[in-house]
């Protein structure tokens, strides 16, 4: 039984210090879009390999269908060193 205790607990799958909040603005339209990045999954190691990236593509709600597409860009330690955004510009 404390296996299926275990399996449908309510506990959330993700914790807050694996999550990582993008807010940016679109050009376009001027809507706040919000994504996360989880820094346990969602990391590839870069092609010189003393490094992680990270490309999401964004899209707001519906006032307009422009993508904004992040990039960031970390240390092995996977603190933050460089971030960019196309079709839009980071909230901070």
């Amino acid at each position: 039984m404390g296996f299926f205790k275990k399996l449908f607990s309510s506990k959330p799958a993700q914790t807050a210090n694996n999550l990582m909040r993008v807010q940016v603005k679109c050009k376009r339209c001027g809507e706040i879009i919000e994504g996360h990045v989880n820094l346990a999954n969602d990391l590839s190691l870069n092609d010189s390999g003393d490094g992680y990236f990270v490309r999401k593509v964004l899209m707001g709600n519906g006032r307009c269908f422009q993508q904004v597409e992040v990039t960031l860009a970390f240390d092995l330690a996977r603190k933050l060193l460089d971030k960019q955004a196309v079709g839009g510009a980071f909230v901070e």
